[in-house]
């Protein structure tokens, strides 16, 4: 089966356009029209094949009679889409429901156009003998290494359902913490994108009028005063070197963070920022502990598992360090003397890790450091947006009080000389 696009009109009239998964456009049209829908165009929809790709990206019909598909470039699926995939397939597993009938439910009640595409390919490719975890990798932009590994994993051991249970728990705590470090950040940033906004404004609309009754008056100005002048004619006059110049700084300091040198430079100084820099280390640590242990509960071997959470971590000096606990291992050798001798990871993680791998329980002992630090992460976002708030409010106080002290010192030293 594949996946057709129609464009119609329901039973009053109304315009209407969306996704059908049938064997041909006859068997689309057939299914539509049952649904109470009168299909006007129906063509199929392809997610890897070039020629099915382009002609959907460009549009349809011939010479200039061309519809551009903009909708194609915007969409996505997101990490919460993964999850609930997950689930569902794992719930339909479990209550043993063959796997194509149980891939052909998922396509159906999918709402999202780009997935319920990939899950028709994946569905078609497994009905014609390959396995869930090797269809699935035909995608990678939708599912990782990490979840085709698993996957993998779990058809291997007979497990998948019990497997696919574990990588909706991981999923969806990926999803949680993610969202507790936005939600943390969205406040401040908005609160200073304000605060420019306001500051920017004084310096370009209300210095300028209070200089010129100011230098009406012929007297020398205080330091203060003439530093605020500078810099409200700076912003006025020279404004194009910040409209062009913080865009530019940007963008070198990206493309020098994406080469190695620059990228190991920042992101070793990215654990070393006061209090940000523990956050960030416990994040990758987290990631780490949580990604291994789900891993290796799920029967994924060390070494492959090893080289999943390097790619999964997001610093590169904490993958670093795993990637040298992988040589150790391949070495015969324990994994935590090389995570220590890093000095990327606290005493108590290198403890916990040791005694895990000396009792044969380090998937329990890992999960128990995941959410360890998940905790204390939730606990230190929770004190940074309560602290960040009056902390922006007194900025945004010091710089309007600086501000009014400069207008008001020339208007005393005025108000003493008449005197």
């Amino acid at each position: 089966m594949a996946v057709w696009e129609y464009v119609g009109l329901d039973g009053g009239g109304k315009a209407v356009k969306g996704v059908i998964d049938a064997d041909n456009a006859k068997g689309a049209r057939s299914r539509l029209r049952k649904q109470g829908l009168f299909p006007t165009d129906v063509y199929e929809q392809r997610s890897n094949a070039k020629s099915g790709g382009l002609a959907k990206g460009l549009g349809r019909g011939k010479g200039l009679n061309v519809e551009i598909d903009f909708k194609k470039y915007f969409e996505r699926v997101s990490i919460q889409d993964i999850a609930q995939l997950t689930q569902q397939l794992s719930t339909l597993l479990g209550a043993n429901i063959p796997m194509v009938e149980a891939l052909t439910a998922l396509c159906e009640q999918t709402e999202n156009p780009k997935l319920k595409a990939v899950m028709t390919d994946v569905k078609d490719k497994v009905n014609e003998g390959a396995t869930l975890a090797k269809a699935m990798k035909g995608h990678p932009d939708v599912f990782d290494d990490l979840y085709t590994n698993m996957v993998d994993a779990g058809e291997k051991s007979g497990a998948l359902d019990v497997v696919l249970l574990r990588l909706t728990q991981f999923t969806e705590a990926t999803v949680a913490l993610r969202g507790k470090l936005v939600s943390a950040i969205t406040y401040p940033l908005i609160m200073m994108g304000m605060s420019s906004f306001l500051v920017l404004g004084l310096f370009a609309f209300v210095i300028p009028r209070i200089r010129k009754v100011l230098e009406s008056f012929h007297s020398e100005l205080p330091l203060l005063t003439r530093i605020l002048f500078a810099l409200s004619n700076f912003v006025i006059t020279d404004w194009w070197v910040l409209a062009f110049g913080i865009p530019a700084i940007i963008f070198g300091f990206r493309r020098f963070i994406q080469r190695p040198y620059g990228r190991n430079w920042w992101h070793r100084r990215l654990l070393r920022l006061p209090v940000f820099g523990q956050i960030n280390r416990k994040v990758a640590v987290s990631r780490f502990s949580r990604t291994l242990a789900t891993l290796l509960t799920s029967g994924v071997p060390i070494l492959t598992a090893l080289g999943i959470v390097k790619s999964v971590v997001g610093n590169d000096i904490i993958a670093n360090a795993v990637e040298q606990a992988a040589k150790n291992i391949s070495e015969g050798q324990p994994i935590a003397p090389p995570l220590k001798a890093s000095g990327e990871f606290d005493p108590i993680v290198i403890h916990m890790i040791t005694i895990g791998e000396r009792t044969g329980e380090l998937e329990p002992m890992l999960s128990k450091v995941a959410d360890a630090y998940d905790t204390q992460v939730d606990n230190t976002v929770n004190q940074l947006t309560s602290l960040l708030t009056p902390i922006l409010t007194l900025f945004m106080g010091g710089v309007v009080g600086i501000v009014a002290l400069g207008v008001l010192l020339p208007m005393l030293n005025l108000s003493a000389a008449i005197k």
